[in-house]
């Protein structure tokens, strides 16, 4: 790769800025050359091997090695070769190169079709036919842009790397006989659904509007809600080949800028040839969390919920054909909140939150526990000498529990993969069929099967998806310590747990705060949900520039 762009930086200093495209075969870059009848290589056809040969890691590079040079030809017919080597242009049936003559001057429009707003081209096209040869002088570009272009999102380029790029994200380029300088158009339209109430994050009262997979509708949400000019969003490109639109949204005099800074270099630096499944490929190529089964960030399909959060000091991360937003930097009490609590009363809410942490420490503990008390009946109290099984089964206890656990896995992925009209038919032969004959039949006890129900309440009560998935495997490990190693297995596996969630980070931030390090004000506002006027401030731990939320009287 360094060698051919060598190569193609010396060609461009030879041409002193003249752009041509390079129709032979360069013996050194591999293959033979073709010639034409009078014995010169090149004037004929391009050669297949030096398209085969080509190995671009991204468009600028591929647009250099045709035509040795990333400025927009003179000429039209020079651009529209490239473009049929680097697009595919007459090969894609969507890519289209409309030619026409606008003011006696040959034009061309680079689109494609199944992206464009036909009424706004219509209407440029429109007004462009009926100019005359007299109605410009002097640069037709800068005529066409300044006078005769009846549209607001419009600018210019001189970069044909760049036009490509535009036009696959769903803009239009007008290219022109005699300029070096093509204009851009946006006149794009995504295929997108309306906003949906998030299935994941459904409330009782409250908005019914949710994220999407198109980047502008989902600003658009969070721009209703947040009327504050410091709010920004800035656009990044990621991926050689995907050139992915990622937005990073913050508000300006609130949010540390330091993250900021941190975070944008970040994605800047990723060298990827592309995140097609969005905002999880991201997070994983900026956070670098590796094999630690805890989210580092929250995830998010509410607006007002991510609106809740910018407020605070957060950053929201945008991805590109993603309905959900990544929220950081966020702690273990963040993902363990959900918009409900909000939409009651403070008493109300705080009552829902306890529920909510009991099923969370049930989910985790509760068959740990119950194992360990029945393997080791003397350290059971007396008030709970009713625990444990009255029968015994045909298959050990451990091996009960880990076949309900993967039991559970199998019926929750198979619910995501059955159709509506068969999900309560197969919720049926899930609970009546395996459940209670295997229980009529000895192979399970009944308090296996009871218990494993609600740790299994608690995981899918817990609002972080990925957190519930996490907590499943840390009953798992629990209960194999404690079927190996009795109590000390608990106590140690316990202890393990909280010292991964301990030295775990999101962002450079505790993952355990405000419990580690801990801060009695802020502990307090997660274990209640304090009425809007209580919360004067925000959490420290953004570190955010402004911390106060009430003006001061």
């Amino acid at each position: 790769m360094s060698e051919r762009n060598s190569d193609m930086e010396s060609s461009r200093d030879s041409e002193q800025g003249t752009i041509e495209f390079i129709p032979d075969f360069d013996p050194g870059r591999g293959g033979s050359e073709e010639s034409d009848g009078g014995g010169k290589p090149g004037s004929g056809e391009v050669s297949a091997g030096k398209k085969e040969n080509e190995a671009s890691d991204s468009i600028k590079e591929s647009v250099v090695y045709w035509q040795h040079s990333d400025g927009i030809s003179r000429k039209l017919n020079t651009t529209k070769k490239t473009l049929q080597q680097v697009v595919g242009l007459g090969e894609s049936f969507d890519v289209d190169f409309r030619e026409m003559t606008f003011a006696g001057r040959r034009a061309a429009i680079f689109l494609i079709t199944t992206f464009v707003k036909d009424n706004i081209l219509v209407e440029i096209m429109k007004r462009l036919t009926y100019l005359t040869p007299e109605s410009v002088s002097g640069s037709a570009v800068k005529a066409f842009f300044e006078e005769y272009i009846p549209h607001m999102q419009v600018t210019t380029t001189d970069k044909l790397s760049e036009c490509i790029t535009q036009v696959l994200s769903g803009m239009s380029v007008l290219f022109l006989e005699g300029e070096d300088t093509a204009i851009l158009m946006d006149t794009r339209s995504y295929p997108m659904r309306n906003p949906e109430e998030p299935s994941l994050e459904r409330v009782v009262r409250g908005a019914r509007d949710g994220f999407t997979e198109t980047l502008l509708t989902n600003v658009s949400l969070v721009r209703r809600r947040l009327r504050d000019p410091g709010l920004t969003f800035e656009i990044l490109k990621v991926g050689r080949r995907t050139e992915m639109d990622v937005s990073i949204a913050y508000i300006d005099d609130i949010v540390d800028k330091v993250q900021v800074e941190q975070l944008r270099e970040k994605i800047a630096s990723v060298d990827i040839e592309g995140i097609p499944l969005a905002d999880k490929q991201l997070e994983e190529a900026i956070i670098h969390k590796g094999w630690n089964p805890y989210p580092l960030v929250r995830y998010s399909e509410r607006p007002d919920t991510v609106a809740s959060h910018l407020l605070e000091g957060r950053i929201v991360v945008l991805v590109d054909t993603s309905p959900s937003v990544m929220i950081l930097p966020t702690t273990f009490f963040d993902l363990c909140q959900h918009a409900e609590e909000n939409r009651q009363t403070a008493f109300m809410g705080t009552y829902l939150r306890w529920i909510r942490f009991f099923g969370i420490l049930a989910s985790l503990f509760l068959l740990p526990l119950w194992l360990l008390v029945v393997v080791h009946p003397e350290i059971k109290p007396p008030a709970l000498s009713f625990i444990g099984p009255q029968a015994q089964a045909k298959i050990p206890l451990i091996a009960q529990f880990l076949l309900v656990e993967f039991g559970v896995d199998l019926m929750r992925m198979a619910a995501v993969h059955t159709p509506t009209p068969l999900a309560s038919a197969m919720g049926l032969i899930a609970a009546i069929l395996v459940g209670d004959i295997a229980v009529k039949t000895g192979l399970f006890v009944n308090e296996v099967v009871l218990y494993m129900a609600v740790a299994a309440i608690g995981m899918f009560a817990t609002p972080s998806y990925e957190l519930g998935l996490a907590n499943r495997l840390v009953r798992l490990f629990l209960l194999v310590t404690v079927a190996i190693f009795g109590v000390p297995g608990f106590v140690a596996g316990v202890t393990f747990f909280l010292i991964l969630l301990t030295l775990h980070r999101s962002f450079n931030s505790s993952y355990l705060w405000p419990f580690i390090p801990f801060n009695a004000k802020a502990m307090a506002a997660v274990v209640l949900r304090m009425p809007v006027m209580y919360a004067k401030s925000r959490p420290s731990f953004n570190k955010p520039r402004d911390r106060s939320r009430i003006g001061q009287e």
